[in-house]
């Protein structure tokens, strides 16, 4: 073998190998912070002791149902039909062949996944827009049905009681979607594929599970530390802003997040490089003012429709900044957590201030 090849093939091994311990070392922070929330939520249930985060909390028949017929619909059947969208856009829109795209959804730890070799094959933009559909279309609607039962009981039922019941509910559905996410981590097949195929970008090379994991891992810490938080705006805000206050704390992030990756991926020229998991860490100006202008305009426009005095258009404006800067500079994969534990404590803060 020529001594150039033997190089570049030694290289491209030792980078592997390197995003390998990467990945792995991804999995076991996880694993034990899974097993630790685990072990805190059988102490809570077999004691029975008033713990904040599991106060006077079961699992029973029907939440075990709940808790399987979301992991049923939102993981598998509505991933199978991402992993579906995605594949057809790989294939058709960007021009992978089979067993490019095999590769593209297996866990890709098994063996070296070089991003640059398809980027000079293919059109890197198509390649990020099908990443962004597939990412996009998955995590939104999972985000938004969630928030929809949030906030449609809010409306009708403005209690601090339910807040705090309703935020409570959903901790055992982190533990046990974190398990099924850290069980299917290695995994090939089509139930990991409909787990991690659709958000698991092929421009994160082998670190695209080890992205997704964190994800998933860090949002299920922020219903944990949104407990406490939410039993606090609920005693400071009136009942009747229980919903405008939730969707400044949830949907802001969730849009300026979504419309960034959409507005970067469409027009964007990747030259911001930030740090985080994925092979090529990169953002665009372009994807930046995307999420900023349209977060801005949600953010109003929730004031605005709530009836809310106009104090809280000042607070629309900090939200909005906040959540684009924290997009901007927050290491890929940890934006989420950050994103909504900062609205969270913004608008506690704002609460302090005006009420």
């Amino acid at each position: 073998m020529p001594t150039g090849v033997s190089t570049a093939a030694t290289s491209a091994d030792s980078a592997f190998l390197e995003r390998r311990r990467t990945a792995d070392r991804i999995f076991r922070g996880a694993l034990a912070f899974n097993a630790a929330l685990t072990l805190f939520w059988l102490f809570a249930v077999v004691t029975q002791r008033e713990i904040p985060f599991f106060k006077n909390y079961n699992v029973d028949v029907e939440t075990l149902k709940r808790v399987g017929t979301g992991v049923l619909f939102f993981y598998i059947i509505w991933g199978l039909v991402w992993y579906g969208i995605k594949t057809l856009l790989l294939k058709y829109f960007v021009g992978f062949s089979k067993e490019e795209r095999r590769r593209a959804f297996s866990s890709r730890m098994d063996a070296s996944f070089d991003v640059a070799d398809f980027v000079s094959r293919y059109s890197e933009r198509r390649i990020r827009i099908a990443d962004m559909i597939g990412r996009r279309g998955r995590f939104m609607t999972i985000g938004l049905a969630g928030f929809y039962y949030l906030y449609a009981r809010l409306a009708v039922e403005p209690s601090p009681a339910f807040v705090t019941l309703a935020l409570t509910d959903n901790l055992f559905d982190a533990i046990a979607v974190g398990w099924i996410f850290l069980a299917l981590y290695y995994a090939n097949g089509f139930i990991a594929a409909a787990f991690y195929g659709p958000q698991s970008r092929v421009m994160d090379g082998v670190l695209a599970r080890a992205n997704c994991l964190l994800i998933t891992t860090l949002w299920g810490a922020f219903k944990f530390v949104f407990v406490p938080l939410g039993a606090a705006l609920a005693a400071r805000f009136p009942p009747n802003q229980f919903a405008a206050v939730f969707a400044l704390i949830w949907l802001s992030y969730m849009v300026n997040d979504a419309l960034a990756e959409i507005g970067g991926s469409l027009f964007g020229k990747q030259r911001i490089r930030v740090s985080g998991i994925g092979d090529v860490n990169r953002k665009s100006i372009a994807g930046t003012v995307t999420g900023f202008v349209g977060v801005l305009a949600f953010c109003l426009w929730i004031v605005a429709i709530s009836g809310l005095p106009s104090s809280w258009f000042v607070l629309a404006v900090v939200l909005s900044v906040s959540n684009t800067l924290i997009e901007l500079y927050s290491p890929r994969g940890t934006d989420d957590f950050f994103m909504a534990t900062a609205n969270a404590l913004t608008c506690l803060a704002f609460a302090v201030l005006v009420y």
